[in-house]
């Protein structure tokens, strides 16, 4: 990198630090407009679609919420680029290091795919849940765009064979003026013609359960499509710090009960009070689409 463009990397942590925006690691910064968020919860995939994801779905490697460190349960997250171009799109690479610290290579399957990567912007703008292809040296490629400029956080969610689910966290930087965005609490999401409503409350340290109905010019959508084996994936990012936590609704497509639409339940557990950003992957003729929430826990249900 040269000279200028390491000190545009550089500007941007400091506009960062210096606008208040979410600093990597604490426990009780704000959305802007929104009440923090102290303390975490470990995660990963449960074993089937239904159900909370949390620490006991896999077992508890240790204290830390998931996705805030790179290295966990002798795992390593290790991007081959940190700096990222603003509005284009080029092959973003890393690999997870094991314990030995040769690359990972074998990998179970979850929910239709090996690796489940989320990317966002520290301020939860840009949320990007792709699905990178692994090389057989080990390194996993995906192509990647983001929009604007800023440190993005990307979580890597994944199941060595062998071992236990886990999340992963690395920051990546996008030079240039940064711009930090604002949330106001909210239970109805507008995405692409569609309407989602969020009904249910976050209670801290209890399962919870979250519905989200999808509508279309007023009428309910019935025919949602599976996508990676579900109706809707649900990932929750807690304020200040992005302690990450996916979860799953419950049933899944073909099991007999469960309706494709407009409802899709979800049964989640956050570990603490505050405010969370919610974002809700539904696939509809033949797209898939992102609705986004700001929840903060104990408000009661809304519709």
């Amino acid at each position: 990198m040269n000279t200028a463009a390491k000190l545009s990397v550089y500007g941007v942590v400091l506009a960062l630090v210096a606008g208040g925006a979410w600093a990597a690691g604490t426990a009780v910064g704000p959305f802007a407009g929104a009440a923090g968020v102290p303390g975490g919860e470990d995660t990963g995939h449960s074993d089937t679609h239904g159900g909370t994801v949390t620490e006991a779905a896999h077992g508890k490697q240790d204290h830390e919420p998931a996705g805030l460190a790179s290295t966990r349960g002798g795992y390593t997250l290790t991007p081959t680029i940190t700096t990222l171009t603003p509005g284009t799109t080029a092959p973003f690479t890393f690999r997870i290091l094991g314990a030995d610290g040769a690359p990972v290579t074998a990998y179970d399957v979850e929910h239709e795919k090996r690796m489940h990567l989320i990317v966002v912007r520290r301020d939860t703008a840009g949320f990007q849940h792709i699905h990178p292809e692994l090389g057989e040296d080990g390194t996993w490629t995906v192509p990647l765009t983001v929009g604007d400029a800023g440190i993005y956080r990307v979580f890597a969610d994944f199941k060595p064979s062998g071992g236990e689910a886990t999340t992963l966290g690395a920051d990546v930087f996008a030079a240039g003026d940064f711009q930090p965005a604002g949330y106001r609490p909210s239970h109805v999401a507008e995405v692409d013609g569609y309407q989602v409503h969020l009904d249910g409350e976050l209670a801290p340290g209890a399962s919870s359960k979250v519905t989200l109905t999808v509508t279309k010019n007023g009428r309910d959508v019935t025919d949602l499509q599976p996508y990676l084996g579900a109706y809707g994936h649900l990932v929750a990012l807690r304020g200040g710090d992005l302690a990450y936590l996916h979860v799953h609704p419950d049933g899944e497509p073909g099991d007999g009960r469960t309706p494709a639409g407009p409802a899709v339940t979800f049964f989640a557990e956050v570990p603490t009070g505050g405010t969370y950003r919610l974002f809700l992957d539904f696939q509809h003729d033949g797209k898939v689409r992102t609705a986004e929430f700001t929840v903060a826990t104990g408000e009661g249900s809304h519709r």
